[in-house]
C-alpha cells in the first residue's frame, strides 16, 4: 500500500488493508491522484525535474570512502601499505616492525582487505597480502575536489594580501620622493 493510500485511509477510517483504501478512495469519488495530492502527502517533498544535474561527489559511493579513510587512518596499516607497495609480503614481515601480534597485524589486514587495498593470498599456513591501489583513485578524486576548493581560495587570499602590500607600499615610496633630502 502506497504511503498515500495509508494516509487517506488513516483519515477517512478506512481499514489499512490496499483494497479497503482503494475502494473507500473510489467510492468518495476521489482517483488515486487526488489521493496521492492529499494534505498528508510526501508528494510535494519530492522535487521532480527533466533536467537532472550530475554531481559525481555523491555518485561515489559513501561507504567505499568511508571504509578507504578508516583504513588510513591508523598509521600502522598506512606503514603496511608503505612495505607493501615494495613488493607482497606476509603477514609475520608485515608484523614485524611494528612489534604487534600476528592476531593484531591480521585484524589491520582485514581492516584494509575490507577497504580493497589488499588482496590476501593463503598456501597452507602462509598468508601472503599485496597492495591493491585501485581504491586510493576514489579517495584521491574526493580529495581533488577539496584541493580545487582550496587552491581557489587561496589564490584570492593571495590577490589580496598582493593589493593591500601594494597600496601599503605606494604611500611610503611618495612620502620619501615628497621629502626633501638634507645635507649635513
Amino acid at each position: 500500500m502506497t504511503r498515500a493510500l495509508r494516509f487517506f485511509a488513516l483519515e477517512t477510517g478506512a481499514s489499512t488493508g490496499f483494497c479497503n483504501a482503494t475502494a473507500k478512495a473510489n467510492d468518495a469519488g476521489i482517483g488515486m491522484q487526488a489521493v496521492a495530492d492529499h494534505k498528508y502527502s510526501i508528494k510535494r517533498l519530492t522535487i521532480t525535474s527533466i533536467n537532472h544535474m550530475f554531481n559525481h561527489m555523491v555518485e561515489l559511493n559513501p561507504a567505499v570512502l568511508n571504509d578507504l579513510f578508516r583504513a588510513l587512518a591508523d598509521p600502522t596499516r598506512r606503514a603496511m601499505l608503505q612495505d607493501m607497495a615494495n613488493g607482497p609480503r606476509t603477514v609475520g614481515e608485515l608484523a614485524a616492525p611494528y612489534a604487534i601480534s600476528l592476531a593484531a597485524a591480521s585484524k589491520h589486514i582485514q581492516t584494509l582487505e575490507h577497504a580493497g587495498l589488499v588482496r590476501r593470498q593463503i598456501n597452507g599456513r602462509v598468508h601472503t597480502c599485496r597492495l591493491d591501489a585501485g581504491p586510493l583513485h576514489l579517495g584521491a578524486e574526493w580529495l581533488a575536489h577539496y584541493e580545487r576548493f582550496w587552491t581557489d581560495r587561496l589564490d584570492v587570499l593571495e590577490a589580496i594580501l598582493q593589493a593591500e602590500d601594494s597600496t601599503k607600499a605606494a604611500p611610503k615610496a611618495s612620502r620619501k620622493s615628497r621629502t626633501p633630502r638634507r645635507n649635513p
